[in-house]
Protein backbone atom coordinates (compact mmCIF):
# COMPACT_ATOMS: atom_id res chain seq x y z
CA UNK A 1 0.00 0.00 0.00
CA UNK A 2 3.35 2.34 0.49
CA UNK A 3 4.65 1.76 -2.26
CA UNK A 4 1.50 2.37 -4.42
CA UNK A 5 1.08 5.99 -2.34
CA UNK A 6 4.43 6.61 -3.47
CA UNK A 7 3.86 5.35 -6.95
CA UNK A 8 0.99 8.17 -7.22
CA UNK A 9 2.62 10.80 -5.64
CA UNK A 10 5.86 9.74 -8.02
CA UNK A 11 3.41 10.58 -10.87
CA UNK A 12 1.86 13.49 -9.56
CA UNK A 13 4.44 15.04 -9.29
CA UNK A 14 5.71 14.15 -12.79
CA UNK A 15 2.89 15.34 -13.89
CA UNK A 16 2.67 18.80 -12.37
CA UNK A 17 6.50 19.28 -13.15
CA UNK A 18 6.09 18.16 -16.97
CA UNK A 19 7.13 21.36 -19.09
CA UNK A 20 4.87 24.35 -20.25
CA UNK A 21 2.95 24.18 -23.74
CA UNK A 22 1.42 27.23 -26.34
CA UNK A 23 -1.31 25.32 -26.79
CA UNK A 24 -3.05 27.35 -29.19
CA UNK A 25 -1.21 30.52 -30.53
CA UNK A 26 -2.60 33.41 -32.63
CA UNK A 27 -1.23 35.12 -35.98
CA UNK A 28 -2.05 37.34 -38.19
CA UNK A 29 -3.83 34.82 -40.54
CA UNK A 30 -5.51 33.28 -37.83
CA UNK A 31 -5.23 30.95 -34.56
CA UNK A 32 -2.72 27.72 -35.11
CA UNK A 33 -2.27 24.83 -32.77
CA UNK A 34 0.31 22.36 -32.98
CA UNK A 35 1.63 19.42 -31.06
CA UNK A 36 3.97 18.93 -27.65
CA UNK A 37 6.56 16.45 -28.18
CA UNK A 38 8.66 15.43 -24.86
CA UNK A 39 12.02 16.13 -24.95
CA UNK A 40 13.49 15.12 -21.01
CA UNK A 41 12.41 15.85 -17.49
CA UNK A 42 10.23 19.16 -17.83
CA UNK A 43 11.47 19.97 -20.97
CA UNK A 44 9.71 19.70 -24.26
CA UNK A 45 8.91 21.04 -27.70
CA UNK A 46 6.40 22.44 -29.46
CA UNK A 47 6.23 21.85 -32.74
CA UNK A 48 3.97 23.59 -35.79
CA UNK A 49 3.86 22.02 -38.83
CA UNK A 50 2.66 23.72 -42.32
CA UNK A 51 1.64 27.12 -41.41
CA UNK A 52 0.93 29.71 -44.09
CA UNK A 53 3.00 32.40 -44.78
CA UNK A 54 2.16 33.25 -48.41
CA UNK A 55 -1.43 32.49 -50.20
CA UNK A 56 -0.94 30.29 -53.07
CA UNK A 57 1.53 32.09 -55.44
CA UNK A 58 1.05 33.22 -59.38
CA UNK A 59 3.01 31.59 -62.15
CA UNK A 60 6.05 34.14 -61.98
CA UNK A 61 4.78 36.22 -59.33
CA UNK A 62 5.61 37.47 -56.10
CA UNK A 63 4.30 36.11 -52.68
CA UNK A 64 0.86 37.67 -51.55
CA UNK A 65 -0.23 37.75 -48.18
CA UNK A 66 -2.73 34.46 -46.94
CA UNK A 67 -6.23 35.60 -46.72
CA UNK A 68 -6.23 34.20 -43.47
CA UNK A 69 -8.69 31.25 -42.15
CA UNK A 70 -11.40 30.98 -39.16
CA UNK A 71 -11.02 28.43 -36.46
CA UNK A 72 -7.90 26.86 -35.36
CA UNK A 73 -5.57 25.57 -37.78
CA UNK A 74 -4.52 22.08 -36.38
CA UNK A 75 -0.33 22.41 -37.10
CA UNK A 76 0.64 18.58 -36.77
CA UNK A 77 1.55 17.74 -40.59
CA UNK A 78 4.38 19.09 -43.13
CA UNK A 79 2.75 20.39 -45.94
CA UNK A 80 3.75 19.73 -49.64
CA UNK A 81 6.80 20.92 -50.92
CA UNK A 82 7.18 23.20 -54.09
CA UNK A 83 6.85 21.53 -57.43
CA UNK A 84 9.86 20.28 -58.38
CA UNK A 85 11.67 17.06 -60.12
CA UNK A 86 12.17 14.50 -58.21
CA UNK A 87 16.17 13.32 -57.04
CA UNK A 88 15.87 10.81 -60.64
CA UNK A 89 14.54 13.47 -62.84
CA UNK A 90 11.67 10.84 -63.77
CA UNK A 91 8.63 12.65 -62.92
CA UNK A 92 7.59 15.84 -60.61
CA UNK A 93 6.42 15.62 -56.86
CA UNK A 94 5.07 18.71 -54.96
CA UNK A 95 2.39 21.39 -55.30
CA UNK A 96 1.63 25.04 -56.26
CA UNK A 97 0.63 25.47 -52.69
CA UNK A 98 3.32 24.91 -50.89
CA UNK A 99 4.36 28.49 -48.85
CA UNK A 100 4.24 27.13 -45.56
CA UNK A 101 6.52 27.24 -42.63
CA UNK A 102 7.27 24.94 -39.73
CA UNK A 103 8.23 26.20 -35.93
CA UNK A 104 9.79 24.49 -33.31
CA UNK A 105 9.84 26.11 -29.84
CA UNK A 106 11.71 24.80 -26.76
CA UNK A 107 9.77 24.89 -23.51
CA UNK A 108 11.25 24.58 -19.73
CA UNK A 109 8.67 24.88 -16.63
CA UNK A 110 7.83 28.34 -18.00
CA UNK A 111 6.65 29.06 -20.95
CA UNK A 112 9.26 30.68 -23.62
CA UNK A 113 9.64 34.40 -23.95
CA UNK A 114 12.03 36.34 -26.02
CA UNK A 115 13.78 33.53 -27.42
CA UNK A 116 16.51 33.82 -30.12
CA UNK A 117 15.07 32.55 -34.02
CA UNK A 118 16.83 30.93 -36.19
CA UNK A 119 15.45 30.70 -40.23
CA UNK A 120 16.55 27.70 -42.04
CA UNK A 121 16.76 27.69 -46.23
CA UNK A 122 17.47 24.03 -47.55
CA UNK A 123 19.58 23.45 -50.39
CA UNK A 124 19.06 21.50 -53.44
CA UNK A 125 20.54 23.37 -56.32
CA UNK A 126 17.33 25.69 -56.64
CA UNK A 127 15.95 22.41 -58.12
CA UNK A 128 14.69 20.50 -55.52
CA UNK A 129 14.26 20.33 -51.79
CA UNK A 130 12.01 21.00 -49.04
CA UNK A 131 11.79 22.43 -45.72
CA UNK A 132 11.08 18.69 -44.51
CA UNK A 133 13.37 16.88 -46.22
CA UNK A 134 14.69 13.61 -46.63
CA UNK A 135 13.78 11.50 -43.40
CA UNK A 136 16.19 9.77 -41.54
CA UNK A 137 14.18 6.96 -40.00
CA UNK A 138 10.76 8.66 -39.25
CA UNK A 139 12.12 12.34 -39.01
CA UNK A 140 13.39 14.98 -41.34
CA UNK A 141 17.19 15.74 -41.57
CA UNK A 142 16.06 19.51 -40.83
CA UNK A 143 13.55 18.20 -38.01
CA UNK A 144 14.61 21.53 -35.28
CA UNK A 145 13.76 19.81 -32.10
CA UNK A 146 16.79 18.76 -30.79
CA UNK A 147 18.64 21.89 -32.00
CA UNK A 148 15.84 24.23 -30.57
CA UNK A 149 15.90 21.60 -27.05
CA UNK A 150 19.94 21.91 -26.48
CA UNK A 151 20.79 25.68 -28.16
CA UNK A 152 17.35 27.12 -25.96
CA UNK A 153 16.43 28.59 -29.43
CA UNK A 154 13.16 28.45 -31.92
CA UNK A 155 14.13 26.73 -35.02
CA UNK A 156 12.05 28.04 -38.08
CA UNK A 157 11.97 25.73 -41.64
CA UNK A 158 10.77 27.00 -44.55
CA UNK A 159 9.25 26.12 -48.40
CA UNK A 160 10.38 28.20 -51.42
CA UNK A 161 9.54 27.98 -55.16
CA UNK A 162 12.30 26.09 -57.01
CA UNK A 163 13.53 24.97 -60.45
CA UNK A 164 11.59 26.81 -63.10
CA UNK A 165 8.93 28.07 -61.09
CA UNK A 166 11.28 29.52 -58.75
CA UNK A 167 14.02 30.72 -60.66
CA UNK A 168 13.11 31.51 -64.63
CA UNK A 169 13.86 34.92 -65.87
CA UNK A 170 13.91 37.05 -69.01
CA UNK A 171 16.71 39.00 -67.62
CA UNK A 172 13.86 41.92 -67.64
CA UNK A 173 10.99 43.68 -66.28
CA UNK A 174 8.83 40.73 -67.94
CA UNK A 175 9.83 37.81 -66.10
CA UNK A 176 12.33 38.97 -63.73
CA UNK A 177 13.08 35.82 -62.00
CA UNK A 178 14.22 34.97 -58.51
CA UNK A 179 10.58 34.13 -57.25
CA UNK A 180 12.42 31.81 -54.50
CA UNK A 181 14.30 34.52 -52.83
CA UNK A 182 11.39 36.70 -52.90
CA UNK A 183 9.60 33.58 -51.28
CA UNK A 184 11.94 33.57 -48.44
CA UNK A 185 11.54 37.24 -47.96
CA UNK A 186 8.33 36.67 -47.26
CA UNK A 187 9.01 33.85 -44.86
CA UNK A 188 11.27 36.27 -42.82
CA UNK A 189 8.98 38.98 -42.58
CA UNK A 190 6.15 36.69 -41.41
CA UNK A 191 8.17 35.48 -38.99
CA UNK A 192 9.35 38.86 -37.67
CA UNK A 193 6.08 39.41 -37.44
CA UNK A 194 4.42 37.09 -35.74
CA UNK A 195 7.37 35.11 -33.89
CA UNK A 196 6.69 37.07 -30.68
CA UNK A 197 3.04 35.36 -30.07
CA UNK A 198 5.34 31.67 -30.24
CA UNK A 199 7.69 33.29 -27.35
CA UNK A 200 10.43 34.22 -30.02
CA UNK A 201 12.59 38.11 -29.88
CA UNK A 202 11.90 39.49 -33.75
CA UNK A 203 14.72 42.03 -32.83
CA UNK A 204 17.04 38.63 -32.56
CA UNK A 205 16.37 36.60 -36.15
CA UNK A 206 19.47 34.59 -37.57
CA UNK A 207 18.98 32.86 -41.01
CA UNK A 208 21.37 30.17 -42.21
CA UNK A 209 21.38 27.70 -44.95
CA UNK A 210 23.30 25.07 -46.72
CA UNK A 211 24.45 24.58 -50.70
CA UNK A 212 21.62 26.78 -52.14
CA UNK A 213 20.31 27.53 -48.98
CA UNK A 214 23.46 29.29 -48.29
CA UNK A 215 23.46 30.98 -51.23
CA UNK A 216 19.83 32.19 -50.75
CA UNK A 217 20.92 33.47 -47.18
CA UNK A 218 23.90 35.67 -48.94
CA UNK A 219 21.52 36.80 -51.40
CA UNK A 220 19.12 37.74 -48.87
CA UNK A 221 22.11 39.36 -46.68
CA UNK A 222 23.18 42.02 -49.65
CA UNK A 223 19.62 43.06 -51.14
CA UNK A 224 18.59 45.91 -49.81
CA UNK A 225 15.16 44.48 -49.13
CA UNK A 226 16.94 43.21 -45.77
CA UNK A 227 17.36 46.28 -43.77
CA UNK A 228 16.70 45.56 -40.26
CA UNK A 229 14.95 42.45 -41.24
CA UNK A 230 17.40 40.08 -39.38
CA UNK A 231 20.23 40.49 -37.05
CA UNK A 232 22.67 37.26 -38.03
CA UNK A 233 23.04 35.29 -41.36
CA UNK A 234 25.27 31.53 -41.10
CA UNK A 235 26.32 30.27 -44.79
CA UNK A 236 27.09 26.48 -44.78
CA UNK A 237 29.05 25.64 -48.16
CA UNK A 238 27.98 28.36 -50.42
CA UNK A 239 27.71 31.72 -50.76
CA UNK A 240 25.99 34.13 -53.68
CA UNK A 241 29.59 34.50 -55.02
CA UNK A 242 29.55 30.71 -55.83
CA UNK A 243 29.90 30.42 -59.99
CA UNK A 244 26.80 28.18 -59.51
CA UNK A 245 24.70 30.18 -57.83
CA UNK A 246 24.20 33.25 -60.35
CA UNK A 247 22.63 32.58 -63.66
CA UNK A 248 24.83 34.61 -66.57
CA UNK A 249 22.02 34.07 -69.42
CA UNK A 250 18.83 33.82 -68.15
CA UNK A 251 17.22 34.45 -71.58
CA UNK A 252 18.61 32.14 -73.15
CA UNK A 253 17.70 29.42 -70.84
CA UNK A 254 14.17 30.66 -70.95
CA UNK A 255 14.42 30.14 -74.45
CA UNK A 256 15.49 26.56 -74.16
CA UNK A 257 13.50 25.38 -71.89
CA UNK A 258 10.01 27.44 -74.20
CA UNK A 259 11.30 25.19 -77.24
CA UNK A 260 11.03 21.74 -74.51
CA UNK A 261 7.33 22.61 -73.82
CA UNK A 262 6.26 23.96 -77.10
CA UNK A 263 6.28 27.61 -77.01
CA UNK A 264 9.07 28.72 -79.47
CA UNK A 265 8.40 31.48 -80.95
CA UNK A 266 9.76 33.99 -83.15
CA UNK A 267 8.54 37.18 -80.84
CA UNK A 268 9.58 36.86 -77.44
CA UNK A 269 6.18 38.22 -76.08
CA UNK A 270 4.44 35.39 -77.84
CA UNK A 271 6.95 33.14 -76.15
CA UNK A 272 6.58 34.38 -72.78
CA UNK A 273 2.49 34.69 -73.36
CA UNK A 274 2.93 30.92 -74.22
CA UNK A 275 4.82 29.79 -71.24
CA UNK A 276 2.46 31.59 -69.06
CA UNK A 277 -0.56 29.26 -69.62
CA UNK A 278 1.62 26.19 -70.09
CA UNK A 279 0.40 23.20 -67.55
CA UNK A 280 2.97 23.78 -64.28
CA UNK A 281 4.12 20.05 -64.55
CA UNK A 282 5.09 20.38 -67.93
CA UNK A 283 7.70 23.26 -67.53
CA UNK A 284 9.09 21.65 -63.75
CA UNK A 285 10.13 18.68 -66.47
CA UNK A 286 11.70 21.33 -68.75
CA UNK A 287 13.95 22.25 -65.76
CA UNK A 288 15.17 19.15 -65.30
CA UNK A 289 19.43 18.45 -65.68
CA UNK A 290 19.58 17.70 -69.29
CA UNK A 291 19.88 14.03 -69.64
CA UNK A 292 21.80 14.21 -72.32
CA UNK A 293 24.82 16.17 -71.11
CA UNK A 294 24.51 13.77 -67.84
CA UNK A 295 25.01 10.69 -70.71
CA UNK A 296 28.45 12.11 -71.64
CA UNK A 297 29.81 11.39 -67.80
CA UNK A 298 30.91 14.36 -67.69
CA UNK A 299 32.67 16.44 -70.02
CA UNK A 300 35.29 18.05 -67.47
CA UNK A 301 33.27 20.70 -65.78
CA UNK A 302 30.30 20.21 -67.16
CA UNK A 303 28.54 19.40 -63.12
CA UNK A 304 28.52 23.54 -62.79
CA UNK A 305 27.43 23.91 -66.07
CA UNK A 306 24.09 22.00 -65.45
CA UNK A 307 23.26 23.73 -62.47
CA UNK A 308 21.40 26.15 -64.91
CA UNK A 309 18.40 27.77 -62.72
CA UNK A 310 19.09 29.89 -60.11
CA UNK A 311 18.98 33.92 -59.47
CA UNK A 312 19.47 36.12 -61.20
CA UNK A 313 20.72 40.03 -60.99
CA UNK A 314 17.24 41.79 -61.37
CA UNK A 315 17.85 45.40 -60.70
CA UNK A 316 15.31 45.01 -57.74
CA UNK A 317 15.73 42.31 -55.28
CA UNK A 318 19.39 41.82 -56.42
CA UNK A 319 20.54 45.34 -58.30
CA UNK A 320 23.74 44.39 -58.82
CA UNK A 321 26.36 41.62 -59.16
CA UNK A 322 26.19 40.46 -55.40
CA UNK A 323 30.04 41.05 -55.37
CA UNK A 324 29.16 44.82 -55.39
CA UNK A 325 26.38 44.76 -52.59
CA UNK A 326 28.21 44.04 -49.63
CA UNK A 327 27.79 47.04 -48.04
CA UNK A 328 24.37 45.78 -47.71
CA UNK A 329 25.92 43.20 -45.16
CA UNK A 330 27.46 45.73 -42.68
CA UNK A 331 24.28 45.62 -40.18
CA UNK A 332 24.76 41.70 -40.04
CA UNK A 333 26.88 39.42 -37.44
CA UNK A 334 28.39 36.90 -40.93
CA UNK A 335 29.22 33.10 -39.93
CA UNK A 336 30.46 30.88 -42.58
CA UNK A 337 32.52 28.00 -44.14
CA UNK A 338 32.87 25.18 -45.82
CA UNK A 339 33.18 21.27 -45.18
CA UNK A 340 36.94 20.50 -46.56
CA UNK A 341 35.69 18.09 -49.25
CA UNK A 342 32.75 19.91 -50.77
CA UNK A 343 33.29 19.74 -54.06
CA UNK A 344 34.33 15.57 -54.17
CA UNK A 345 30.76 14.19 -55.19
CA UNK A 346 30.86 16.95 -58.19
CA UNK A 347 34.78 16.23 -59.00
CA UNK A 348 33.74 12.20 -59.16
CA UNK A 349 31.58 12.88 -61.62
CA UNK A 350 33.83 14.72 -63.73
CA UNK A 351 36.83 12.91 -63.22
CA UNK A 352 35.01 9.06 -62.19
CA UNK A 353 38.69 7.65 -61.61
CA UNK A 354 39.08 9.23 -58.72
CA UNK A 355 36.64 7.01 -56.88
CA UNK A 356 37.81 3.65 -58.23
CA UNK A 357 40.66 1.85 -56.32
CA UNK A 358 42.45 0.27 -59.47
CA UNK A 359 42.09 3.15 -61.43
CA UNK A 360 44.53 5.76 -61.99
CA UNK A 361 43.88 9.82 -62.80
CA UNK A 362 46.04 10.98 -65.30
CA UNK A 363 47.74 14.52 -65.72
CA UNK A 364 44.95 14.74 -68.73
CA UNK A 365 42.43 14.20 -66.55
CA UNK A 366 43.41 16.86 -63.97
CA UNK A 367 43.73 19.62 -67.23
CA UNK A 368 40.68 17.86 -68.35
CA UNK A 369 39.18 19.38 -65.51
CA UNK A 370 40.72 22.71 -65.09
CA UNK A 371 39.71 23.42 -69.24
CA UNK A 372 36.12 22.84 -68.03
CA UNK A 373 36.23 25.00 -64.82
CA UNK A 374 38.33 27.65 -66.17
CA UNK A 375 36.81 27.62 -70.02
CA UNK A 376 36.03 31.86 -69.86
CA UNK A 377 39.69 32.40 -69.40
CA UNK A 378 41.00 30.14 -71.80
CA UNK A 379 43.99 27.67 -72.37
CA UNK A 380 46.37 30.00 -70.41
CA UNK A 381 44.30 29.11 -67.47
CA UNK A 382 44.98 26.00 -67.61
CA UNK A 383 48.23 25.87 -67.42
CA UNK A 384 48.54 28.61 -64.52
CA UNK A 385 46.46 26.41 -62.47
CA UNK A 386 47.72 23.09 -63.16
CA UNK A 387 51.03 24.51 -62.00
CA UNK A 388 49.68 26.09 -58.71
CA UNK A 389 47.78 22.45 -57.73
CA UNK A 390 50.63 19.86 -58.85
CA UNK A 391 53.34 22.09 -56.86
CA UNK A 392 53.50 19.80 -54.44
CA UNK A 393 53.46 16.32 -56.30
CA UNK A 394 57.05 15.81 -56.75
CA UNK A 395 58.41 13.66 -60.03
CA UNK A 396 56.58 11.01 -59.05
CA UNK A 397 53.08 11.77 -57.31
CA UNK A 398 51.56 8.76 -55.18
CA UNK A 399 48.14 8.45 -56.70
CA UNK A 400 45.99 9.10 -54.57
CA UNK A 401 47.83 12.91 -53.89
CA UNK A 402 46.46 13.34 -57.34
CA UNK A 403 42.86 12.31 -56.74
CA UNK A 404 42.53 14.31 -53.74
CA UNK A 405 43.86 17.09 -55.91
CA UNK A 406 40.96 16.47 -58.23
CA UNK A 407 38.88 17.07 -55.73
CA UNK A 408 40.35 19.91 -53.50
CA UNK A 409 40.78 21.90 -57.40
CA UNK A 410 36.85 21.94 -56.97
CA UNK A 411 35.53 22.11 -53.40
CA UNK A 412 38.19 25.63 -53.98
CA UNK A 413 36.84 26.97 -56.87
CA UNK A 414 33.00 26.01 -56.42
CA UNK A 415 33.08 27.01 -52.38
CA UNK A 416 35.55 27.34 -50.68
CA UNK A 417 37.36 30.67 -52.18
CA UNK A 418 33.71 32.13 -53.11
CA UNK A 419 32.85 31.98 -49.20
CA UNK A 420 36.69 33.46 -48.60
CA UNK A 421 35.95 36.32 -50.75
CA UNK A 422 32.26 36.25 -48.79
CA UNK A 423 34.27 36.77 -45.65
CA UNK A 424 36.96 39.02 -46.60
CA UNK A 425 34.78 41.40 -48.12
CA UNK A 426 31.83 41.07 -45.00
CA UNK A 427 34.94 42.10 -43.01
CA UNK A 428 35.92 45.01 -44.82
CA UNK A 429 32.12 46.41 -44.64
CA UNK A 430 31.13 45.94 -41.02
CA UNK A 431 30.78 48.15 -38.80
CA UNK A 432 30.61 46.37 -35.53
CA UNK A 433 29.28 43.49 -36.68
CA UNK A 434 31.20 40.58 -36.20
CA UNK A 435 32.94 37.89 -39.19
CA UNK A 436 33.77 34.37 -38.19
CA UNK A 437 35.19 31.19 -40.55
CA UNK A 438 35.18 27.56 -40.19
CA UNK A 439 36.38 24.46 -42.07
CA UNK A 440 33.71 21.85 -41.30
CA UNK A 441 36.62 18.06 -41.46
CA UNK A 442 34.66 15.38 -39.69
CA UNK A 443 35.78 12.40 -41.57
CA UNK A 444 33.12 11.02 -43.85
CA UNK A 445 30.51 8.70 -42.57
CA UNK A 446 29.70 7.45 -46.76
CA UNK A 447 30.61 3.57 -46.98
CA UNK A 448 32.93 2.95 -49.92
CA UNK A 449 34.51 5.84 -50.35
CA UNK A 450 38.59 6.54 -50.47
CA UNK A 451 40.26 6.88 -47.15
CA UNK A 452 41.55 10.10 -48.06
CA UNK A 453 38.14 11.45 -48.15
CA UNK A 454 37.40 14.06 -45.60
CA UNK A 455 33.82 16.07 -44.99
CA UNK A 456 31.21 15.42 -47.79
CA UNK A 457 28.60 18.18 -49.24
CA UNK A 458 25.80 18.48 -46.78
CA UNK A 459 27.66 15.86 -44.18
CA UNK A 460 27.30 18.74 -41.84
CA UNK A 461 23.78 19.29 -41.46
CA UNK A 462 23.29 15.47 -39.43
CA UNK A 463 24.94 16.95 -36.57
CA UNK A 464 23.80 20.67 -36.67
CA UNK A 465 20.05 18.97 -36.38
CA UNK A 466 21.08 16.75 -33.74
CA UNK A 467 20.89 12.92 -35.23
CA UNK A 468 23.81 11.71 -33.28
CA UNK A 469 20.97 12.43 -29.89
CA UNK A 470 18.10 11.68 -31.87
CA UNK A 471 18.70 8.52 -33.45
CA UNK A 472 21.74 7.36 -30.96
CA UNK A 473 21.92 3.90 -32.26
CA UNK A 474 23.15 4.97 -35.98
CA UNK A 475 26.11 6.93 -34.62
CA UNK A 476 29.01 6.99 -31.82
CA UNK A 477 30.05 8.86 -28.69
CA UNK A 478 32.64 10.98 -30.98
CA UNK A 479 29.93 11.82 -33.48
CA UNK A 480 27.79 12.95 -30.06
CA UNK A 481 30.62 15.10 -29.19
CA UNK A 482 30.77 16.34 -32.76
CA UNK A 483 26.72 17.30 -32.94
CA UNK A 484 27.03 19.38 -29.37
CA UNK A 485 29.91 21.22 -30.52
CA UNK A 486 27.79 22.45 -33.38
CA UNK A 487 24.40 23.05 -32.15
CA UNK A 488 26.54 25.25 -29.00
CA UNK A 489 28.45 27.39 -31.38
CA UNK A 490 25.50 28.12 -33.71
CA UNK A 491 23.44 28.86 -31.08
CA UNK A 492 25.57 31.33 -28.97
CA UNK A 493 25.60 32.78 -32.29
CA UNK A 494 22.19 33.19 -33.00
CA UNK A 495 21.72 34.18 -29.34
CA UNK A 496 24.78 36.80 -28.89
CA UNK A 497 26.58 37.24 -32.52
CA UNK A 498 29.52 35.52 -30.91
CA UNK A 499 29.69 31.70 -30.97
CA UNK A 500 32.05 31.45 -27.86
CA UNK A 501 29.40 33.41 -25.93
CA UNK A 502 25.32 32.19 -24.78
CA UNK A 503 23.86 29.66 -22.99
CA UNK A 504 26.15 26.39 -23.88
CA UNK A 505 30.06 25.85 -23.33
CA UNK A 506 31.81 25.72 -26.63
CA UNK A 507 35.31 23.43 -26.18
CA UNK A 508 37.70 25.89 -27.55
CA UNK A 509 37.63 29.78 -28.31
CA UNK A 510 36.95 30.64 -31.89
CA UNK A 511 38.40 34.05 -32.70
CA UNK A 512 36.81 36.29 -35.37
CA UNK A 513 37.40 36.89 -38.72
CA UNK A 514 39.02 40.46 -39.48
CA UNK A 515 40.09 42.96 -42.46
CA UNK A 516 43.62 41.97 -41.30
CA UNK A 517 43.45 38.66 -39.64
CA UNK A 518 41.52 35.52 -41.40
CA UNK A 519 41.24 32.93 -38.61
CA UNK A 520 39.55 29.70 -38.91
CA UNK A 521 37.86 27.15 -36.64
CA UNK A 522 38.39 23.53 -37.54
CA UNK A 523 35.36 21.47 -36.50
CA UNK A 524 35.16 18.30 -35.77
CA UNK A 525 34.86 15.87 -32.57
CA UNK A 526 38.38 17.37 -31.44
CA UNK A 527 37.92 21.19 -30.86
CA UNK A 528 40.44 22.58 -28.92
CA UNK A 529 42.38 25.61 -28.90
CA UNK A 530 44.84 23.99 -31.33
CA UNK A 531 42.11 23.40 -33.79
CA UNK A 532 42.10 27.55 -34.64
CA UNK A 533 44.17 28.02 -37.72
CA UNK A 534 44.89 31.32 -40.22
CA UNK A 535 44.59 32.37 -43.78
CA UNK A 536 42.68 29.01 -44.89
CA UNK A 537 44.52 27.57 -47.96
CA UNK A 538 45.62 30.97 -48.99
CA UNK A 539 47.91 29.67 -51.71
CA UNK A 540 44.70 28.77 -53.46
CA UNK A 541 42.82 31.50 -52.03
CA UNK A 542 45.20 34.22 -53.88
CA UNK A 543 45.79 32.28 -56.90
CA UNK A 544 41.90 32.40 -57.80
CA UNK A 545 41.93 35.51 -56.39
CA UNK A 546 44.51 37.49 -57.85
CA UNK A 547 46.61 35.69 -60.62
CA UNK A 548 42.95 34.03 -62.49
CA UNK A 549 40.93 36.94 -62.16
CA UNK A 550 43.15 38.98 -63.68
CA UNK A 551 43.80 36.69 -66.55
CA UNK A 552 41.86 38.06 -69.90
CA UNK A 553 37.81 36.72 -70.09
CA UNK A 554 37.12 34.56 -73.68
CA UNK A 555 34.38 35.04 -76.16
CA UNK A 556 31.95 32.34 -75.66
CA UNK A 557 28.99 30.87 -77.29
CA UNK A 558 25.83 31.98 -75.75
CA UNK A 559 23.66 28.88 -74.26
CA UNK A 560 20.81 29.91 -77.57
Amino acid sequence: MKMLLVLVLFAVGLNSGSAAKLGVVQTEGGRVEGKSHRMGLMRSVDVFKGIPFADVPGKWEKPKPHPGWSGVLKATTYRERCLQVTLLQTKTQGSEDCLYLNIFVPQGRKLSTNLPVMVYLFGGAFLLGASNDVAILGDSLYDGKEMADRGGVIIVTVNYRVGTLGFLSTGDTRMPGNYGLWDQHFAISWVRRNIHSFGGNPDNITIFGQSAGAASVSYQMVSPYSSGLFRRAITQCGVSLSPWALQKNPMALTKKIARKVGCSRTNEDDMLACLKISDPVGLTMAGKIDSHLRGRLFCPGVVMDLLELSPVVDGDFIPDHPSKLFQNTAQFDYMAGVNSMDGHIFAGVDVPSINRLKANTTTEDVRGLLAGLTKEKGTAAISSAYGVYSAHWGSAPDPSVVKKTVADMETDFLFLVPTQIALQLHANNTSGARTYSYLFNMKTRIPGFPSWVGAEHAEDLQYLFGKPFATPLVYFPRHRDLSGYMIAYWTNFARTGDPNTGDSRVPAPWPAFTKYHRPYLTINHKISKSSVSYDLRSTYVDYWTTTYSTLPSVKTQDLD
